[in-house]
């Protein structure tokens, strides 16, 4: 979007100030806000601020950095009463204004030019599939004398808020919600809202239904994202889904498992890549239709697939929907139409313009400019070195492997048990991260620290299961 054309909206909506969004190397969203007069300076010099207030960034002897906002990704944020304009920004260094070593924002940006500089594509299509909750109410402390939770859904018979009697007999039990109808699906047309406020931004969605998670569990999924964007539009679904439900007292939670025993909250990746306008992945006789591009790339992905959920399972909850039971992939492998495997190849999707592979591990507690930059940065290692799944006793495998013998499924390699082991496997195994200069030795130990951090924070803490195991012995 031209400096013109920004000018023309801020006239137009009389907007009065201006939002600077930026990404932490948490995976979330922190903001600085000028007044409108103070957008042409932003623009040419960007806004200073201290690095080293922010997890994982930098410490306080070197803390100067500028937010640089990017034109492109102007918006009206429909939330606030006074008209505001929203503008992503990434986090440059304060002398030379490029992006700096660990900006996850700049990490994508430097992820797509590696991409163009192989030559083995020039565009790369994504569809993220959001799954989240939507609770009535949710209370939680941890301290060192209380600690506990208590969700309350409207939903469920079991988790009924207090002034909820259920006189219309609406909430239900001993079922899964998977498409479940109105009037059933309570907040269908709050999901609806949702959904018109990102096509409004500009992402187009496929659909949205209730998912399996009978206290209202949703899905949102997109139609197919262009990388680098698409991280930028994974924020924006996050702020929209989030903000949206607050506006009718409800909340939302992207984690994991935030139910004991329910269907956790993951967030797949369809992923496709394009040459001069050809989807590269696709080729009329091969396993499932795949290419010999696309059977490497899998194999990428897989082989460094347990370093890489260090990214895309970022947090200790994670590894509490990744078990056995709850079609959560446990076991690095593909297959045709396989949910029990780490990627599936969708079976409808069969055509020369429609053929990719989806990656079912994830989940939104993600950093999503690092997660889906190391994905493609896995996925482009397999297409270099060939890697071929068979090899690797990674796939194809098209029955469902959680009905083997547990002899036989141990031959299979496992994704990390907890986020600790992830951490491990990403220290061991990051050099094809490093290829192009895409991420960096400083942001990958960076990493690590923070999230070893949380895993050790975890452990640490007394969880009050333990007391009714325990307390008593």
């Amino acid at each position: 979007m031209t400096k013109e054309k920004i000018k023309d909206i801020i006239r137009e909506k009389e907007v009065q100030a201006v939002d600077l969004k930026y990404c932490g190397m948490d995976g979330k969203w922190y903001h600085i806000t000028i007044p409108v007069r103070g957008l042409k300076e932003v623009i040419d010099l960007g806004v200073p601020f201290d690095g080293s207030s922010i997890p994982g960034m930098k410490g306080v002897e070197s803390g100067d950095m500028i937010l640089m906002p990017d034109l492109e990704t102007a918006q009206i944020d429909p939330f606030y009463d006074n008209y505001t304009m929203r503008l992503i920004c990434s986090i440059c260094d304060a002398e030379t204004r490029q992006g700096v070593k660990k900006d996850s924002r700049s990490v994508a940006l430097r992820a797509q030019e590696y991409l163009l500089s192989t030559g083995i594509a020039d565009k790369s299509t994504w569809i993220p599939e959001l799954e989240f909750y939507l609770f009535d109410s949710v209370k939680y402390q941890s301290s060192e004398y209380n600690c506990g939770f208590l969700v309350e859904s409207s939903e469920h018979k079991e988790a009924l808020p207090e002034e909820n009697e259920d006189s219309d007999g609406l909430a239900q039990q001993d079922r899964k919600g998977y498409h479940m109808d109105t009037p059933f699906d309570q907040y269908y047309e709050i999901r609806q809202e949702m959904v018109d406020r990102m096509e409004n931004y500009g992402i187009k969605v496929r659909y949205h239904h209730h998912e399996v998670g009978l206290a209202s569990q949703q899905e949102i999924e997109t139609e197919l994202l262009e990388f680098p964007k698409i991280c930028d539009d994974v924020m924006v679904m996050k702020d929209i889904i989030r903000r949206t439900a607050l506006s009718y007292g409800l909340t939302a939670t992207f984690m994991p498992k935030p139910i004991y025993n329910q269907a956790g909250s993951g967030m797949h990746f369809h992923i496709m890549l394009h040459k001069e306008g050809e989807n590269i992945f696709y080729q009329k006789g091969g396993y499932a239709d795949l290419s010999e591009l696309a059977i490497w790339f899998i194999g990428g992905i897989l082989f460094h697939g347990r370093s890489l959920v260090a990214f895309t399972n970022p947090s200790t909850n994670s590894y509490k929907r990744l078990l056995p039971g709850f079609e959560a992939p446990v076991k690095l492998f593909y297959g045709l139409a396989n949910r029990s495997a780490a990627i599936r190849i969708p079976k409808y999707a069969n055509t020369p313009e429609t053929k990719r592979f989806e990656f079912r591990t994830g989940d939104a507690t993600c950093n999503p400019y690092l997660a889906m930059s190391a994905m493609l940065m896995a996925g482009l290692d397999g297409i270099k070195n060939q890697i071929d799944p068979a090899k690797y006793n990674l796939g194809p495998y098209d029955d469902n492997v959680f009905e083997w013998s547990e002899e036989k499924k141990a031959k299979l390699l496992a994704i990390p048990a907890n986020l600790k082991e992830a951490m491990q496997s990403l220290e061991e195994d990051h050099q094809y991260l490093l290829e192009g200069n895409v991420f960096n030795e400083e942001l990958i130990e960076a990493y690590i620290n923070l999230k070893l951090k949380e895993h050790d924070a975890v452990c640490n803490y007394v969880h009050p299961y333990e007391f009714i195991l325990y307390y008593n012995l």
